[in-house]
């Protein structure tokens, strides 16, 4: 799986726009927990192309970044986790989850039609 990083602010606009063409999954992680560590490890070895298509996937080291996670929580109304995932599709969360309920087929299975 290839994560695009995500370290600049502007990078949430960017998201908001892909997303709205297709899914975008953000990863906040704490490289000082093992639960992240673990469920970063989870993620990537069930992670499945095929079944991701065009999800597009994005990573947060929000220890170094904390203003972005802290600018995610506000912008889309989700309470601060770590670790935490975040489904975006036309600029909103439709799904988040942490710890180990960080799932690959639950992202998948949360994945909303695009509206043409």
């Amino acid at each position: 799986m290839n994560w695009n990083e995500l370290s600049e602010l502007d990078t949430l606009n960017q998201i908001n726009e892909i997303s709205k063409n297709k899914p975008v999954l953000i990863f906040k992680h704490s490289t000082r927990c093992s639960i992240s560590a673990a469920s970063l490890n989870r993620l990537e070895r069930k992670w499945n192309t095929d079944k991701a298509q065009n999800l597009e996937a994005y990573f947060l080291d929000l220890i170094a970044n904390r203003d972005i996670s802290n600018a995610i929580a506000e912008k889309y109304g989700v309470d601060h986790q770590s670790p935490q995932i975040l489904l975006i599709q036309n600029g909103e969360c439709v799904y988040d989850n942490s710890h180990f309920g960080i799932s690959f087929d639950e992202v998948i299975d949360n994945i909303k039609p695009i509206a043409a």
